[in-house]
Parts: structure tokens; C-alpha cells; sequence
């Protein structure tokens, strides 16, 4: 029961991500509010992985590039992206838009790593897809044709890219390594990275400007969206297996909307709504038949 518990708590976590991110997004640069949210995250993770397992594992020789291909798509590109669009795309939007990873996980796996595609899964992609497409363009489809999408839009999807991409090369060459380590070297390593465009952008002089609302934003994202949401992810994982915790990410965008509706005020419109049961089902039905499970974000 308890772990179930998590489950909910975390998902929720996840969707409260985005609220925090677009507090923080109009008042910190992207780049400073990155590298904040990785410093304090990955202190976290660092005591979180010492208490779960003991101690973090040293990366082998073969390990030490792979993870650094992880911090920069999964930590360094990923969340800049994140906050540069939630300055301009409500957090509903950029939830479900963001909701689309594990659809695009499998076909970038079929693509690269040979994966079979069953028919559920096709079907699963195309709503998916389509429920993006939906919630980008505002229910209108056919302006994505015509070019008419912002910025903040763009680099949402941009988001989508970089976690395909983390989670891929997770897949593929950190084999050996636990997930915690895996991703508490991700976010070091990403932190390290963001730290010099964090200067160079004028960090120090903006942290003395940030109010009380948006540090307490930060220390959510970094608490409760990385190092509790990851740590109670896993034992999900461990407790109920992968399939069944995959589950509840499908209540991230759920949660998502909600919280963006009370706490931003953030307005639901019709092609919100029908994005979101599009996406949720495309989601379900590409993973519902998974056996294994791939690196997620919570958060993102």
C-alpha cells in the first residue's frame, strides 16, 4: 500500500514540475534557474544514494563518456529548454506536450535498436502524436504545416529530443550501473556543465533579485521533483516491477493540468482536453506491453 502511495505522490510531484518551472521561468534566466535546480538536486541525490545503497558506485573507464552524454541531453539541454519555453507555453500545454516521451522512446528504439512495433503500439504513436499535435497548435493541426508555432513551442519538443535521447543512450551503454547512480552522475555531471552559461548569464547578480516564491520553486523542483520523485520512482519499480509503476507516469499530465488550473489560474480549453486523452491513451497503449523499462522523466 505504501508504495502505491509514492506512486500517486510522485506523479504528482511531476506534475507540480511544471507549475514550479514557469514560476521560475519569468523571473530567473534558463540557464540560471538549470543550473540552481541541478546544484541542490544533486546534493539530494547524492545522500539519497548513499542511504539506499550504500555508497555511489565509481564509473568504470567505458562508463565515464556515456555519462557524460547523459547530464548534457538529459540535465544540461533538456532543462534549458524546459525553462526558455515555459516563459511563453502555459504549463498544461507544455506538460502534455512533454507527456509524449515514452511514445517517442519506442519508435526512436524500433528505428535504431531493431524494437518491434506491434499494432497497439503503432496505434498508440499516431494518437499520440495527434494529441501533440492538438495541444502545439491550440486544436488547430494545420498551422504546424504553415510554420505558425512560437519559440517557447519549439523548444518544448526540443525537451521531448533530449530525454529520447537520454534515455537511449542509458539504454544502450550505462548497462552495469544502477538507475540512481545513473542519473545522480547525470545530474552532476549537467550541473558542472550548466554552471559556466550560468555565469556568463549573470547568476550571481540575478539570485539577489529572486523572490521568496521563486527559491522556494527551485528547492521544489530540486527536492521533490528529482531526488524524492526519482528515489520513490525506483522502488516502485523495485517493489511492483516496471510495467506496473510505469503506470502512474500516465498521471503526470493529469496532475499537471490540475495544479496549473488552482495554482497559476491557467485556463482549460476544448483542444486541451481532447490533447490530453489522446496523448494519455496513445501513452498507455505503446507501453501497456512493455517488459522493460526505459529512463523517464518525472520531469522532468
Amino acid at each position: 500500500m505504501v508504495v502505491y502511495v509514492k506512486l500517486v505522490l510522485t506523479a504528482i510531484f511531476w506534475g507540480g514540475t511544471f507549475v514550479a518551472g514557469r514560476i521560475i521561468a519569468h523571473g530567473a534566466g534558463p540557464f540560471a534557474a538549470a543550473c540552481l535546480r541541478f546544484v541542490f538536486a544533486s546534493l539530494f541525490l547524492v545522500i539519497l544514494t548513499r542511504r539506499f545503497e550504500g555508497r555511489l558506485p565509481r564509473l568504470e573507464r567505458g562508463q565515464v563518456f556515456a555519462a557524460f552524454l547523459l547530464g548534457m541531453t538529459g540535465v544540461f539541454a533538456y532543462n534549458v529548454l524546459f525553462f526558455f519555453g515555459l516563459k511563453t507555453v502555459t504549463a498544461s500545454r507544455a506538460s502534455l506536450i512533454i507527456a509524449t516521451n515514452p511514445v517517442f522512446i519506442s519508435l526512436c528504439a524500433a528505428m535504431f535498436f531493431r524494437e518491434r512495433l506491434d499494432g497497439r503500439k503503432i496505434l498508440g504513436i499516431l494518437l499520440s502524436v495527434t494529441g501533440a499535435a492538438t495541444v502545439i497548435s491550440r486544436g488547430a493541426p494545420w498551422q504546424i504545416v504553415g510554420g505558425a508555432l512560437g519559440w517557447g513551442e519549439l523548444a518544448i519538443f526540443g525537451c521531448v529530443l533530449s530525454w529520447v535521447a537520454y534515455s537511449l543512450i542509458g539504454k544502450r551503454i550505462m548497462r552495469g550501473l544502477p538507475p540512481m547512480a545513473a542519473v545522480t552522475y547525470s545530474c552532476l555531471i549537467g550541473a558542472a556543465a550548466l554552471t559556466i552559461p550560468a555565469c556568463v548569464e549573470g547568476i550571481t547578480s540575478q539570485m539577489r533579485t529572486y523572490s521568496l516564491e521563486i527559491w522556494l520553486a527551485v528547492i521544489y523542483l530540486a527536492l521533490f521533483g528529482s531526488a524524492l520523485g526519482f528515489s520513490w520512482y525506483y522502488q516502485g519499480i523495485q517493489a511492483i516491477g516496471p510495467s506496473r509503476a510505469g503506470v502512474f507516469i500516465n498521471l503526470v499530465p493529469v496532475s499537471a493540468v490540475f495544479l496549473a488550473w488552482l495554482l497559476l489560474h491557467e485556463t482549460i480549453h476544448l483542444s486541451l482536453i481532447v490533447g490530453a486523452v489522446l496523448v494519455t491513451a496513445g501513452v498507455y497503449l505503446t507501453n501497456s506491453g512493455n517488459r522493460r523499462e526505459e529512463l523517464r522523466p518525472a520531469h522532468p
